[in-house]
């Protein structure tokens, strides 16, 4: 992927007043095909698809530091099913017990 410097930026687009840059990128030619047919190849789709990787990215990447590595390792399925029958076996006993 070609990305240009700066000074060969123009001005223009769908965000005001915003300089725009002209990007290359290199495509098996079946994936560009794809994306041509389905109007992918368009200015506008393409910053919109940026923009929504880039607030996901965002997003995981604020999530990820808030809640940080997990304390413990996940459960296995065997220790889920010991709790559930725990559980279930504590429902069944009398109340008197």
């Amino acid at each position: 992927m070609t990305i240009p410097d700066d000074d060969n930026a123009r001005s223009g687009g769908d965000e005001g007043d915003e300089r725009m840059t002209s990007v290359e990128i290199l495509l098996p030619e079946g994936l560009a095909r794809e994306a041509r047919l389905a109007g992918l190849f368009d200015s506008d789709q393409i910053a919109q698809i940026l923009r929504k990787h880039l607030r996901l990215e965002t997003f995981r990447l604020e999530h990820e530091s808030r809640s940080g590595p997990p304390s413990e390792p996940p459960m296995t399925s065997e220790e889920i099913q010991a709790e559930i029958d725990a559980y279930r076996a504590s429902r069944r006993r009398p109340s008197g017990s």
